[in-house]
């Protein structure tokens, strides 16, 4: 079985699948998405920012996403799911504002008052650490396409098949290492795959 040291490990593999990549914006998805964009920036010699997303969950089990949303991008639903459980996007607006104000929190921490790197015309490579249902992803790809950059490319080590496909058509390239049949959550393909905290994003940051 193929898997990854840690999430350090994965960049690094990612950034030779990049080199082809011209004066690009490096975009991760915190937290863990950070460490693997850190030696994606280091290798490339781009810039690193966070693009900070949320996932909107159903109410009874916060766990289970229905959706996400991103910084400078309007919520994202899965409508079949939202259906499956007899909602709509109405019915859970008070989620979408509860996570808009922790999204908002989390921009302060990692950013302070600075904003997003300016994208328009940009190549922009959006990383995370995984894809299992995608939704934050699909939200973040969204966000920066209404940036109008001129390539938009999401770069993951590990993804199920069906969520990677599904997202092709959200970016101009998608770049993923492995996509397992025996796919079950993003932490399995990884040796060390420890949480990390907001002062560990923070130190990745400034080292970038």
């Amino acid at each position: 079985m193929e898997y990854f040291a840690d999430r350090a490990e994965a960049g690094a593999l990612l950034a030779e699948r990049l080199q082809d990549a011209h004066d690009p914006v490096i975009l991760a998805l915190p937290r863990g998405g950070v460490a693997v964009a850190a030696p994606i920036a280091r290798a490339l010699g781009a810039p690193l920012d966070v693009l900070v997303t949320r996932k909107i969950g159903y109410p009874p089990t916060p766990e289970l996403g229905v959706g996400a949303i991103a910084e400078g991008g309007e919520p994202v639903f899965d409508l079949t799911l939202l259906s499956r459980l007899g909602l709509t996007p109405e019915s859970v607006a008070h989620v979408v504002e509860d996570e808009r104000r922790e999204l908002a929190r989390r921009v302060r921490a990692y950013r302070g008052d600075r904003p997003l790197p300016a994208l328009e015309g940009r190549e922009v490579i959006v990383v995370d650490d995984g894809l299992a249902t995608g939704s934050t992803a699909r939200a973040a790809l969204r966000a920066v396409a209404g940036a109008r950059p001129a390539k938009v490319t999401l770069a993951v080590p590990v993804g199920a098949t069906e969520t990677v496909e599904s997202l092709r058509a959200e970016a101009d390239e998608v770049v993923v290492l492995l996509t397992p049949i025996d796919f079950r959550a993003v932490g399995q393909w990884y040796e060390h795959f420890e949480q990390l905290t907001d002062a560990d994003v923070l130190r990745l940051l400034d080292r970038a």
